[in-house]
């Protein structure tokens, strides 16, 4: 009998092949400026937590505070049984926070992008979408059914284009776009994007997944950033990055808030957050109010490695955020860079198709808080000893 499921191990070899297959890394201790990476202490250049909160005494000290009183999981979707007090407050929290009428909360980021835009249009709408959107928003605008039209990327003139061709054909239009770009580490024109909407009667929404906690005043995001509070539709975002701990948030509008409340699917049939992440989204939120220190360690850190990147000749792309891209060209030189740096003792990880277009593989560098500069230093030695010995830098 034939292996059904040959095809699979043909279509691995082929990845290996292209030096495209993950080869994924266990770590063996908590987030930090350090971690230990398959049994070894090395510096750690991968993870989104921004701030250095995935581990900070603060939030571990309120996620067990609130299982001693409420245990560990809700037990049931938000609409059954599973909306605690701690659920409520965490949504008008977020909603202070990001200056808007009302947020809800999901599981992840993910499943934020796929409550909100299914609701939002179907098979009768359209959707304008950035053609570098993440994989999220653009499974989110698969599952509505909706005609999915992308623009260039970060271009509201051709988005106006797009909008004067085809806006008028259909019922509803949603447009969507990344706020800060995960892998260039470039900012949406939000502004220039509002200004266009303006004209062609079109919900405008943005995922500001790698904003939250890093761009605006103390880190409230891309909206702030741009001064469009109460203009932008619906934002979407997530904690697993900067806050430190997991789920997702939509805020903006309050009748797009208590749509969600009756026709987000993963609100409607997925568990609730559970109790230690939302106390704990709690406190990244009571921290980020209290102060903008770690906001500013932040891109204090970014500005200084990025700037000596370029000194040590380092291509590291069109990014305005702590996200620093080290542009290499093709997948198999980015995993030969990464592995050489694991033995330097530094964690790069590298990314190829299709999480970034064919040619453009990269290491890519998430700075953060937590990292003293001696640490950024070790880091910058360790890129010019493999970037000369790979021929990247002379």
């Amino acid at each position: 009998m034939t292996d059904k499921l040959t095809w699979i191990d043909e279509e691995l070899q082929n990845l290996h092949n292209a030096g495209l297959y993950n080869h994924i890394r266990t770590l063996g201790s908590p987030q930090g400026a350090w971690l230990v990476v398959d049994g070894k202490k090395a510096l750690n250049f991968c993870s989104n937590n921004y701030l250095g909160l995935a581990n900070h005494p603060r939030l571990v000290a309120a996620a067990k505070k609130a299982m001693d009183q409420y245990g560990v999981g809700p037990g049931a979707v938000r609409t059954i049984a599973g909306t605690m007090d701690m659920h409520v407050k965490l949504d008008q929290r977020l909603a202070e926070f990001k200056g808007v009428d009302a947020a809800i909360t999901f599981q992840s980021g993910f499943t934020a992008n796929l409550a909100v835009i299914p609701a939002l249009v179907g098979k009768e709408d359209v959707i304008f979408s950035d053609a570098l959107n993440h994989a999220s928003i653009i499974d989110g605008c698969r599952l509505s059914r909706a005609k999915i039209i992308a623009y260039e990327h970060a271009s509201a003139t051709d988005l106006e284009l797009q909008l004067k061709a085809h806006r008028a054909n259909f019922r509803r239009a949603l447009v969507v776009t990344d706020g800060v770009f995960s892998m260039d580490g470039d900012l949406a024109p939000l502004d220039e994007i509002y200004a266009v909407t303006q004209n062609y009667e079109a919900i405008l929404m943005v995922d500001d997944a790698h904003g939250e906690g890093v761009v605006g005043k103390g880190g409230r995001g891309i909206v702030d950033h741009f001064k469009l509070h109460g203009k932008v539709d619906v934002e979407v975002g997530t904690m697993s990055k900067a806050f430190g701990v997991m789920g997702g948030v939509v805020a903006g509008n309050a009748k797009v808030v208590e749509w969600l409340r009756q026709r987000g699917r993963p609100f409607l049939f997925s568990s609730a957050m559970t109790i230690p992440d939302v106390a704990a989204c709690l406190e990244a939120v009571d921290m980020l109010e209290e102060s903008t220190e770690l906001v500013d360690k932040l891109w204090d850190n970014a500005n200084y490695f990025k700037k000596e990147m370029a000194t040590l000749g380092f291509d590291t792309g069109k990014s305005v955020t702590p996200i620093t891209p080290v542009m290499l060209g093709e997948a198999p030189l980015a995993q030969e860079f990464s592995r050489k740096l694991y033995e330097a003792g530094v964690f790069g990880m590298a990314l190829g198709f299709p999480t970034v277009p064919r040619g453009k593989a990269r290491i890519r560098v998430m700075i953060s808080a937590a990292h003293a500069r001696e640490d950024l230093d070790l880091g910058l030695e360790a890129f010019l000893r493999v970037g000369r010995q790979l021929g990247v830098i002379a």
